[in-house]
């Protein structure tokens, strides 16, 4: 939800420490055109990461959204250069993503199968069928009513930017005013308990990882549109940047515990250690081993907390 907590405000300081730090040593990384590429070229990221909150919510994970977003980027590609209207081309993505989604969320609600089993499996046999279908080659010279939306250059950042807010706007509603979205918090709080309080669970879960797909359908669609040729290998690693910024912001990996403000500056945070390491003269290749590092350090401190918790509850029933 849009509640702002503890974690967020740390997550917010730490930001704003960065941004100090690069204020001082290295006052070129706030550059309009930096800031404006950074913005597009993590906008996926932001997209998907609002979908998985609500799947880490739930209690469970999907690690092959990088091999859907690499899909429907093809896909959404194929489609264009057949000379499809483009919304047509953006709904015809969204209903792939969205069955992809529901391959995962039935296995994984329906089929009792765990997430991470179904979704790693997922993962590799689309990223099989992608190299056996394309060959591994690039879709290119997509026509000029696809690029850029459809839409001058210097128009397409601000789409993408009112895109993504009202994408926020309508996620955030999900979680606070929708029956869905709440059941999705109860099912990964207590499933079991739930299940008593008349919630299908089951239902959540499938919701859940719907929301997932057509979110990656959609950053699939933004991303492809700008530029002139999509790669057969796209996607590669967006998965961990996507669960990395959703549990750095707060979101507990066992469910029931997320917000929407914490994904948001968890995303915020992640996309910019990349840039401002290399703008502080440190090697690129050490932003995985932050990105891995900051996600050890987020769910232990999520499993102390937890530990803190259920101690505090013990206490006070034996104290009743």
């Amino acid at each position: 939800m849009l509640k702002i907590r503890t974690r967020e405000r740390a997550i917010a300081a730490a930001i704003v420490v960065l941004g100090l730090v690069l204020a001082v040593i290295a006052p070129h990384f706030f550059n309009l055109e930096n800031l404006n590429d950074l913005f597009l070229a993590n906008a996926p990221v932001l997209l998907i990461a609002l979908g998985m909150t609500f799947l880490i919510v739930t209690g469970e994970i999907d690690i092959s959204v990088g091999s859907a977003f690499a899909v429907c980027s093809i896909a959404a590609g194929t489609l264009a250069k057949w000379n499809l209207p483009l919304p047509l081309v953006v709904a015809a993505t969204c209903v792939l993503g969205a069955a992809l989604g529901a391959v995962n969320g039935g296995l994984t609600a329906y089929m009792r199968v765990p997430s991470i089993v179904v979704t790693l499996a997922m993962m590799i046999g689309l990223r099989d069928a992608l190299r056996w279908t394309t060959q591994g080659a690039w879709v290119q010279d997509l026509p000029r009513q696809f690029q850029w939306l459809g839409i001058s250059q210097r128009a397409y950042p601000l789409a993408v930017a009112a895109i993504s807010a009202l994408l926020v706007i309508a996620c955030g509603w999900i979680a606070r005013d929708t029956a869905v979205g709440r059941s999705m918090y109860a099912t990964g709080s207590n499933s079991a308990a739930a299940r008593l309080m008349g919630i299908d669970t089951r239902f959540a879960k499938m919701a859940a990882f719907l929301g997932v797909g057509v979110m990656t359908a959609l950053a699939a669609v933004i991303n492809s549109a700008r530029f002139g040729q999509i790669p057969a290998n796209a996607g590669i690693g967006l998965e961990m940047k996507v669960i990395a910024a959703v549990v750095i912001g707060g979101a507990s990996i066992t469910g029931g515990r997320g917000t929407l403000i914490g994904t948001l500056l968890g995303v915020l945070l992640l996309v910019a250690m990349g840039p401002a390491l290399v703008f502080l003269g440190v090697s690129a290749y050490w932003e995985r081993a932050a990105q891995g590092a900051i996600i050890l350090l987020a769910v232990a401190i999520d499993a102390v907390s937890g530990r803190a918790d259920e101690y505090a509850t013990h206490v006070l029933r034996a104290q009743a």
